[in-house]
């Protein structure tokens, strides 16, 4: 399964032989360290055409280089006399220009590379604030890591691993075979074999090479490994560039080649587009090595060139390198339409990839989930493609997904007479309008559905230049395809739901709405029982833009159940370029239909309220993973979100008959009086004083806290840390799995702590057998809560001197009930891998019901006492128990 992006946020899914995600060496923002091998990387020969290629990116920092970006394009005399002005006023010391040698070189560029060998502040600043010059970033490099594996011919076998940790590279595009089965669960999805023939002819491009469509007269770029000057398969080269530090144009890995190949080759092994017009980037050296320099410098010579379709077969989650990220923009602004890798992790929460998780693509968006990617979905196991020098070979992985949609963008582009008509919102208003729906799959994985490649062409071209919707309707009712939206009717009091959908404008590159959406209620189908805002991009640029709708529940509707209907309006303007008078514009009305179900509101026993906002969306830095014990997965690189990694959990709930909301704003901003139990897992982020202040207050009035932490221990973090031969540096662990002192700083105004202990074992609480997964313990409780022991293996001792040492009478779970009249009920719990889908071995969704039965109705365990033995360090006063005998309670629920 592989995520590609074509521009603007043109996504693909291809249904491929699964690949198990490769290990890595944990990295941070600035750095992440895969092995690179330092000679080229031949694939296995044999007879069988069985490969699987694993492609590893990674990016590191290099030291005493700066990429300083201008307000415009200048000539090389008049940049350098931008950067000397301002740096002979600063502090820097030994600074150069870096030359540039390469085709781009003869143009004016917008930026430089400049060698700071000493660098300040004030001296970077001095860069910053010169009125001609927009940014000032580090340099980056690229490395790349290409592994062949044999397979096979008649392989059956489908590897069923699972892996949702997100390495801090350009990721290779592979998903594990487990991604593709039934609706369940990611974990559980049964994967769509490829047919064996070319891929060409599965997605039936033969049929539009019948009727004359070839790909002449398309422009495509392939930034790659470089091409051999008289290779067999290809007849219309029409430049090779070079734009490493090395003296070649050739291919001495084979990967450039076959990425080549799967586009435009014209024997043996077809290409989509046999005729297409090939332009080879050579960007990546035999050692697998680029920099973001090389890249901005080769974009600038593609936008000078005039190229239709670019194939970028690298992506990573370096969402902040901003010179790559502009530039990809610019692309897209000059008619390119862009195909690059969008990541292997998903369906996860934080796993899109550079340079697919830019604003047009995910958005900055103003709530609820990005918009729908991917896109669409279509096949790419046992390609064909073009072998280093000839012949042909076939490759399942990660290089297959950008170069098919490639191939079959470039083909559809040809079938256009009127090339005018052919831009990246055009193209992927084609492909989406035309893809088929798969059965039993949710939009966050399947887009649109199956590439349908002859009704992509038929709507091509019959195309009229307007603006439309992804998703094109609301229906907030159909289950699985509208996951998770469907998976919870609405009430009022509820948190809105907010669907974000992608403007696609396909009349030009700038646009905007006009006036304001409207919202149209369909009163004869109860419309005016909800209520409709909506926010949206002021510019619709390059190509597209968003459109935040946020649905709740009117007040006359609070005891109210049936469907609501309505539709928003929504017009777009976009500059007409070729209309004579001045000032003219094209316009474009969409509609965007709304189908909700809405409930009573619920008790409030029964409404639970999810912490995401102390959940890092995109972890910034090097996390280690919550469970210490897999050492093959050890970065916790996703997101935390109740309906990716903690999806079981979430569907148990609503199993059970609760109604989950999710907080996406600190805890000044909700209302305690509508939910029994707010729900905090695994938190990262610090709490705001007046955050911790409001807390108290909540629960005094009735509010109750469920908490599920993870280790924290400062030597083990030490232990944990890892040297960047890259970056020459030692990078320390952010936090531990939890950010435990801010979490001790939100409940010690009740007497509790959570300790530095790191205990990990296997125990049975009420006839469950459990798992404890480097958690940590009790510190302090309330003399008057109720603490539950249990007997655990001191995991930090075994971490920091290899030493194993049982410990008895570890306080794990802790119970109470505040004092206060009416007050509510808190529930501390050490550890959270039991309830997280990531890797968990036994899950504890039975704790979990047990503890909101206490959270909302006041059962507890009996008090049991303990036997006379040692108290554990740190253990808190208050008795232990290991019984969890319910007793009756002696309250009602509250509502």
């Amino acid at each position: 399964m592989f995520l590609v992006n074509v521009w603007t946020s043109m996504l693909v899914v291809l249904l491929c032989r699964g690949l198990p995600l490769v290990d890595t060496v944990p990295g941070d923002a600035n750095s992440s360290s895969s092995p690179t091998p330092s000679t080229p990387v031949e694939p296995p020969c044999d007879n069988c055409s069985q490969v699987t290629l694993k492609v590893e990116f990674s990016t590191s920092i290099v030291n005493h280089e700066y990429i300083v970006v201008f307000n415009g394009y200048f000539s090389a005399k008049a940049r350098g006399h931008f950067i000397g002005s301002a740096l002979r006023s600063s502090e820097a010391l030994g600074w150069r220009i870096v030359p540039r040698d390469n085709p781009a070189s003869d143009y004016p560029s917008d930026f430089e590379v400049v060698q700071i060998r000493q660098a300040s502040r004030q001296g970077l600043l001095a860069l910053e604030d010169h009125p001609y010059i927009k940014r000032v970033t580090p340099q980056r490099r690229v490395l790349r890591s290409l592994k062949y594996s044999d397979a096979p011919c008649n392989e059956s076998r489908w590897s069923q691993k699972w892996q949702s940790s997100r390495p801090l590279r350009r990721a290779s595009l592979s998903l594990g075979s487990g991604f593709w089965h039934a609706t369940g669960r990611h974990s559980s999805r049964r994967l769509l074999r490829a047919i064996p023939r070319h891929v060409a002819q599965i997605l039936q491009a033969d049929v539009l090479w019948q009727m004359g469509h070839t790909g002449s007269g398309v422009k495509v770029a392939v930034f790659d490994t470089g091409l051999s000057e008289k290779h067999p398969h290809f007849k219309n080269v029409k430049e090779r560039t070079n734009w490493t530090n090395e003296k070649t144009l050739d291919d001495g890995l084979g990967h450039g080649t076959f990425v080549a190949g799967v586009i435009a080759s014209m024997r043996e092994c077809h290409g989509f587009a046999p005729d297409s017009e090939l332009h080879i980037f050579r960007v990546f050296t035999n050692n697998q090595v680029s920099y973001t320099s090389w890249f901005l410098d080769a974009f600038n010579y593609a936008i000078l060139k005039k190229m239709d379709v670019l194939n970028l077969s690298i992506g990573g989650p370096d969402f902040m390198d901003h010179p790559f990220v502009d530039k990809v923009w610019e692309l897209t602004a000059n008619k390119v339409i862009m195909v690059s890798a969008i990541g292997n992790d998903g369906p996860l929460y934080g796993t899109l990839n550079n340079p697919a998780d830019q604003m047009d693509v995910i958005g900055e968006l103003p709530g609820g989930y990005g918009r729908v990617k991917p896109d669409i979905v279509t096949y790419g196991s046992g390609v064909r493609g073009s072998g280093m020098k000839e012949g042909c070979r076939s490759l399942s992985g990660t290089s297959v997904a950008s170069p098919v949609v490639a191939g079959a963008v470039t083909l559809l582009a040809s079938t256009v007479l009127n090339r005018e008509l052919v831009n990246p919102a055009s193209m992927k208003q084609a492909l989406i309008a035309s893809a088929r729906r798969l059965p039993g799959v949710n939009m966050f994985e399947q887009g649109h559905g199956k590439l349908d490649l002859l009704r992509a062409y038929q709507i091509l071209n019959s195309y009229r230049p307007q603006a439309s919707l992804s998703p094109s309707y609301i229906d907030l009712t159909e289950c699985p395809y509208m996951w998770p939206y469907c998976s919870q009717p609405i009430y009022y009091g509820g948190m809105p739901t907010i669907v974000n959908v992608t403007i696609l404008n396909g009349m030009g590159v700038t646009g905007r709405i006009l006036d304001k959406p409207i919202w149209q209620p369909y009163l004869p189908q109860n419309g005016d029982h909800i209520d409709v805002a909506m926010s949206y991009s002021p510019v619709l640029w390059p190509w597209a833009g968003y459109l935040a709708v946020s649905i709740s529940v009117a007040k006359k509707a609070a005891s109210w159940e049936g469907v609501a209907q309505g539709h928003v309006m929504v017009t777009v303007a976009s500059p007409a370029e070729n209309d004579s008078k001045v000032g003219g514009e094209l316009t474009s009305t969409v509609k965007l239909p709304v189908k909700v179900k809405i409930v009573p509101t619920p008790p409030r026993s029964k409404r639970v309220l999810w912490d995401q906002y102390h959940n890092l969306r995109y972890p910034p830095g090097y996390f280690p993973r919550d469970n210490l014990r897999m050492k093959n997965d050890p970065l916790d690189w996703n997101g935390d979100h109740i309906h990716t990694n903690f999806r079981d959990m979430y569907q148990h709930l609503r199993s059970m008959g609760y109604f989950v909301e999710v907080l996406g704003a600190p805890i000044t901003c909700f209302d305690a009086s509508q939910y029994g139990t707010l729900l905090m897992v695994d938190s990262e982020e610090e709490y705001f004083p007046e955050e911790i202040s409001k807390l108290r207050r909540d629960i005094d009035n009735g509010l109750s806290l469920i908490v599920f932490s993870d280790w924290y221990n400062t030597s083990v973090m030490r232990k944990v840390k890892f040297y960047d031969e890259n970056t020459r540096q030692w990078w320390m662990p952010d936090t531990g799995g939890a950010n435990v002192p801010a979490l001790n700083d939100l409940i010690s105004v009740w007497g509790m702590a959570f300790s530095d202990g790191l205990y990990e074992g296997d125990f049975t609480m009420a006839d469950h057998d459990m798992y404890y997964a480097s958690g940590c313990s009790i510190a302090r409780f309330p003399d008057d809560g109720i603490v539950i022991a249990e007997t655990l293996k001191d995991q930090g001792l075994e971490v920091l001197k290899q030493e194993t040492a049982v410990v008895e009478n570890v306080p794990i779970l802790g119970l109470y009930q505040t004092p206060s009249e009416g007050g509510g009920r808190i529930a501390l719990y050490g550890d959270s891998n039991c309830i997280d889908d990531s890797h968990r071995q036994k899950d504890c969704f039975w704790l979990l019901d047990a503890l909101l039965q206490f959270t909302a109705y006041s059962m507890t365990p009996e008090p049991q006492p303990l036997q006379e033995q040692d108290a554990p360090p740190r253990a808190p006063s208050a008795p232990c128990q290991r019984d969890w005998r319910v007793r009756d309670p002696s309250s009602t629920p509250r509502r």
